[in-house]
């Protein structure tokens, strides 16, 4: 840049005399094509974001898609997740995991399906409704082999829906069973009375406080609840000895049925499992097929969003009441 005359030879400077007014001129016009520039640059910015949104808007808004959204015309083996807690609201709840196995029998050109359960346990409801529909769809489509496969962990819940398919496989270091029941809370009674807090509770019931942990043990009330899991208890010992018949061998133990856990290679040895595979191998060794298509819906991120609200809502109305689960 040209700032005086001084930086001009001076004989140049005389035979030149409108050469500052050309040198601003210049500069004028090199600000004015760097402003174009940085302005064609923000619209493509703001352009690509504009499409990013609508991307991101789109998949919130459309309908959930499957993993396999287009299974095709060749046969294949039918995947169906259940991984994590079987609760409402989550993955692997019951709403969930029952489309996916609905979806899967639909399909005309599903040939099995295999439920991929890598599971701690949860709601003994969630577990319940898809132990029922399990074995509806065995009424409903008797030739279609609905088989588990065991990751890291088939517990509790996760035990209970793998009851009801036709075979059970594992790795031997897979952890199976907890055929339990299991209710827990805190007693605070004598945190209060050294705190000096004066515990004030308005009822409506002589037992609406039942299992309150800042109340004394009610004998009545622990009596009460202990049959209630008992009663769940039975449920799902009813429910592993009809799934799974006579091919548990020591049905009859208490260490069975008494919320225990063994590994992969223990369970094929009591009949809790079958054999040893993964989902790709069992799809190969024993529907002789490599091609599988997972059908288990995957939740949109409106759902996810109002989800995560009503389940904190829930939560906030529910945490004061004592719920049972098998995990």
């Amino acid at each position: 840049m040209v700032e005086n005359n001084h930086d001009l030879p001076k004989d140049v400077a005389e035979n030149n005399p409108g050469w500052e007014k050309s040198v601003l001129e210049k500069l004028a016009f090199a600000a004015i094509d760097e402003q174009k520039s940085a302005r064609r640059w923000g619209i493509f910015f703001k352009l690509l974001t504009f499409a990013y949104l609508t991307v991101v808007l789109g998949i919130a808004i459309y309908p959930k898609l499957k993993g396999g959204i287009d299974s095709g015309t060749a046969e294949h083996v039918a995947i169906v997740d259940v991984v994590g807690q079987i609760v409402e609201g989550e993955a692997a709840g019951a709403d969930t995991v029952i489309e996916g196995l609905r979806d899967a029998a639909k399909d005309k050109n599903t040939k099995a399906i295999i439920l991929n359960i890598n599971s701690p346990g949860g709601s003994p409801v969630q577990s319940a409704y898809i132990y029922d529909e399990i074995k509806r769809l065995k009424v409903v489509h008797p030739q279609l082999p609905i088989y588990s496969v065991v990751g890291d962990m088939c517990a509790s819940g996760g035990y209970y829906v793998a009851a009801a398919s036709d075979k059970i496989f594992v790795n031997q270091a897979s952890i199976i069973g907890s055929i339990g029941v299991i209710m827990n809370g805190f007693g605070f009674t004598n945190v209060l009375d050294k705190l000096g807090v004066e515990r004030r509770l308005l009822t409506a019931g002589a037992h609406k406080a039942m299992l309150d942990p800042f109340s004394p043990v009610n004998q009545q009330e622990n009596k009460h609840m202990q049959s209630l899991l008992d009663q769940v208890h039975l449920q799902f010992i009813d429910a592993v000895k009809k799934g799974r018949g006579k091919r548990l061998k020591d049905a009859e133990t208490p260490d069975m049925f008494s919320g225990l856990v063994w590994t992969g290679a223990e369970g094929v040895r009591l009949g809790l499992a079958d054999d040893f595979g993964s989902v790709d191998s069992v799809a190969r060794d024993q529907f002789g097929t490599e091609e599988t298509v997972n059908f288990t819906p995957q939740e949109r991120l409106i759902d996810r969003l109002a989800g995560r609200f009503g389940a904190s809502f829930g939560h906030a109305i529910a945490s004061s009441l004592p719920i049972p689960s098998i995990q």
